[in-house]
């Protein structure tokens, strides 16, 4: 705008009533209020994140801490605890009943909140949580406790964003906390950005939440780690080395392996069947089980004896809790390592003894690389008593159980396909979790930063297939949309 111009603007400025005046100028300052705002969204919502992360991170670490310790006490007294499940259970429904009414639903709270269902998301969502999943841990229900995390970052971030005047900030936030507490419990902060982004909306990225996801994600997983909560990771290329087989296999002269990736997208169906008949079978077993128990306490207590006296026929306790045992297992890991968070690293195992008996017997040199006896049945054991034990009321969550179902499975196939034990097992953990949450990008994510990106292409076949035939599945209460081509 020139002089002359902007002369004529302050004459017609001028000519209008005082009334006109002030009603244009409170219109301007809205205008450059609404413009202010949406720059300063995106690096305050970054700076919020990183705080948050710290934060949060510094809660996982310690709730995860505390959740080793007491599956240690269990794992070393099994016959003390394990019988004692229906009690934890009962004082688990009793507690919300009286004090956390509004929050009972869990992750189900979670995705109601984001898909705007409801606006109320009490503080008291952490400590009932947290609690509720350390007594499911103590007394064995086989129950993963990334659900507890994410509950810890959602309530928190959430409850932040009320005070924020930014525009969608409610949503950016609980993305935000999502990601903070799955990457503070796992220590895998590029899945925990890319699961937080694409989980509570099916086929679409919440990407306006990228920034602030992911610096609230690196944070907690850094924060975790100065703690002392390490993840568990597998250096799978020196497993393959050591058993004749190395990242090259996925090659032939320089191209994909034509046969290989037959042989990767038959398992990701197997894979996706796997995953997508655990998330609709629990939804089935959890509606069933509401209606034959509509009383919360008398559900809990009553299937928690079934399920106490099944965890000790089945070998004392080889299926309760999260399942690290069983994963240990698949790669040859000693000792009592933990998925979340005990702080062996495995690197180079690969020369353990023992094999995987009743189903990868006689398959290629890959079963050399266990360490215990990984039976044909583990997965179907640990598949059930999962869905029994959530159906019932136990709180915790599901992912490492998951994992453990996953791995094991992938271990039974393995003969079947002349594959690596040790690669069954790891495309197992990271597809069959693909298929039941209904995710993609953060299972192959995750998959990269436990077992390492040089079979990043074999993860990405698999999950990418499983993900297709899971049959629309998912343990989450998501929102679908739906893709025309």
């Amino acid at each position: 705008m020139n002089f002359s111009d902007f002369s004529k603007a302050s004459q017609q400025f001028n000519q209008f009533s005082p009334e006109m005046k002030e009603q244009m100028m409170k219109m301007a300052k809205a205008r450059i209020k609404e413009k202010l705002l949406k720059w300063l969204a995106t690096p305050t919502f970054v700076v919020i994140g990183i705080t948050l992360g710290a934060v949060i991170g510094a809660l996982t670490a310690c709730f995860g801490d505390i959740s080793d310790r007491l599956s240690a006490i269990r794992d070393a007294n099994p016959l003390y605890f394990i019988p004692a499940l229906a009690l934890g259970g009962a004082a688990i429904a009793f507690a919300y009943k009286k004090w956390g009414r509004w929050t009972e639903r869990g992750m189900d709270q979670v995705f109601a909140v984001g898909l705007n269902k409801e606006t109320d998301f009490p503080l008291v969502a952490i400590p009932m949580a947290a609690v509720s999943t350390w007594i499911t841990q103590l007394f064995g229900g086989s129950a993963g406790r990334e659900g507890a995390a994410m509950q810890i970052g959602s309530a928190l971030s959430y409850n932040i964003s009320k005070k924020l005047p930014f525009e969608n900030a409610a949503h950016i936030m609980l993305v935000t906390g999502m990601a903070a507490g799955f990457a503070g419990i796992f220590q895998a902060p590029m899945a925990a950005t890319a699961f937080a982004l694409e989980v509570l909306l099916v086929g679409h990225l919440e990407l306006s939440a990228l920034f602030p996801a992911a610096a609230a994600a690196f944070t907690a997983c850094k924060v975790s780690s100065k703690l002392g909560f390490h993840k568990f990771s597998v250096d799978l290329s020196s497993l393959l080395d050591a058993s004749g087989f190395s990242a090259n296999i996925f090659t032939n002269e320089g191209a994909l392996d034509g046969k290989f990736l037959v042989k990767l997208a038959l398992m990701g169906v197997l894979f996706g069947i796997v995953g997508g008949g655990f998330a609709k079978l629990l939804g089935l077993s959890q509606n069933f089980f509401a209606k034959k128990f509509p009383n919360n306490i008398k559900r809990i207590a009553i299937m928690g004896v079934g399920i106490s006296a099944l965890l000790l026929v089945f070998f004392q306790g080889r299926y309760a809790g999260l399942g690290t045992n069983l994963l240990d297992m698949c790669f040859g890991i000693t000792g009592n390592a933990d998925l979340i968070g005990d702080a062996a690293n495995v690197v180079g195992t690969a020369d353990a003894v023992g094999t995987a008996a009743g189903n990868a017997t006689g398959s290629a040199a890959g079963t050399a690389d266990l360490i215990g006896n990984v039976t044909g049945y583990d997965w179907v054991i640990k598949f059930a008593l999962t869905i029994l034990t959530l159906s019932a009321g136990f709180v915790g969550g599901v992912v490492t159980p998951l994992f453990a179902i996953g791995a094991t499975f992938g271990v039974f196939v393995a003969g079947m396909f002349g594959m690596p034990v040790a690669l069954a097992a790891a495309l197992g953990l990271a597809a069959v979790f693909a298929s039941a949450s209904n995710t993609l990008w953060a299972p192959i994510l995750i998959a990269g930063e436990i077992f390492g990106f040089d079979c990043l292409p074999a993860f990405f076949i698999v999950c990418t297939v499983a993900y297709i035939c899971n049959g629309g599945q998912s343990i989450y209460k998501q929102k679908k949309i739906r893709i025309k081509i």
